[in-house]
Formats: C-alpha cells, structure tokens, sequence
C-alpha cells in the first residue's frame, strides 16, 4: 500500500528544491491514487508554473501551503483565480492583491497602510515610523497606488533591500508598468548616488 502522505512529502521536498520534473511525477501518482482530492490536482500546475517562472510558481506553492491549513477551499480558489491572474489580467491579479493584504492583517501581525501613514505623521518621519514596525509588522497594501507610494517612500529613505524585496515581488504583476519601471530606475539612480566612485 503506496502512502499518499508520504508521496506529497517528497513531491514537495523534490518541489522546494527546484526538482520539478521529478516532483511532477510524484504529484500525479499521489493525484491518481485520490482522484477526488483538490488539493492534490494543484501541485502540478504549481510545477508547470515554476518551470516557466520560478519565483511565480514557488510564490504560489509558498502561500498554498500556509493558506491550506487555515482554509482549504479559500486557498485552492485563490491559487486558481491566480493562475489566471498571470495570464495578464491586472484587475484580478489587483483584486487578490488586496485580498491577501486583507488576510494578512487579520491573520498576522500586520498594519494597514492607512494606519501605518498615520504612524508617519506621530513619529513626524517615515524613515522613524518604518523602523519602528520593520522588524515586528508587516505593511499590508490594498492598492496600486498605495503600493508604489510605499517603495517610493522606502526609496527615498534609503530602504534599497526592502524596496527591492518588494519590486522583486511583484515583477511579475507590473512587468510592463511604466510607474513600477520608474521605481526600479530611481533605486538603481539613487544607489550610484549613494555610493558615488
């Protein structure tokens, strides 16, 4: 008797380090031998996903993981509504954007990005105000706007690895967007600028 358990173990150990090929092949026996089981069909896509584009695939099979034990349903719906998302419909990829922010506020340590703004006026600095959440709360965002204001922000006050971790994770929804471009040029602008020869 094959233990389906065990299979996924694998799948995803062989999944996590970049194995997909390999993993693929685990997921569909596991898939095969419960043909019922959500969760189970979602793992090879999370791999076709992974072989084009990685950090959207591993992204994808990340936040299934911890979502899955919160809500499956919720999870498995998010994964397929952002598999389409990818497919360069920004509204939706938006739409779940803000879905996520919203989760995370509930369900981590986490501040909106209104109240964080309003942080910034007490502390009378944003660099202050940032320093005073970076280590312990996450800034939830629920838009564009506010989401280019915020590395804007974290450019201008000199939070380059922050900025970056933030325009990295969200390359693959603003590809193409020329605001998104111009951020990664003012923080490439602003690092010779710090860092003058």
């Amino acid at each position: 008797m094959i233990d389906i358990e065990q299979l996924i173990q694998q799948a995803n150990y062989l999944f996590e380090n970049q194995q997909y090929d390999k993993a693929i092949f685990l997921y569909a026996q596991a898939s095969s031998l419960d043909p019922e089981n959500k969760e189970y069909k979602l793992y090879p896509l999370f791999c076709d996903i992974a072989s084009e584009d990685e950090q959207k695939g591993q992204s994808l099979y990340e936040y299934f993981v911890i979502e899955k034990e919160i809500n499956l349903d919720h999870a498995i719906k998010y994964v397929k509504d952002a598999i389409g998302a990818y497919d360069g419909n920004n509204d939706l990829m938006m739409k779940l954007i803000q879905d996520i922010s919203t989760q995370t506020v509930e369900s981590l340590d986490a501040i909106d990005y209104n109240d964080f703004l309003e942080l910034v006026q007490q502390r009378g600095s944003f660099r202050i105000a940032y320093e005073d959440i970076m280590f312990s709360t996450k800034v939830a965002l629920k838009s564009k706007e506010d989401l280019i204001n915020f590395i804007d922000q974290l450019i201008e006050h000199n939070f380059s690895t922050v900025a970056y971790s933030y325009l990295d994770g969200f390359n693959a929804v603003f590809t193409y967007d020329k605001e998104f471009n111009a951020l990664y040029e003012k923080l490439e602008s602003k690092k010779i600028e710090n860092n003058p020869k």
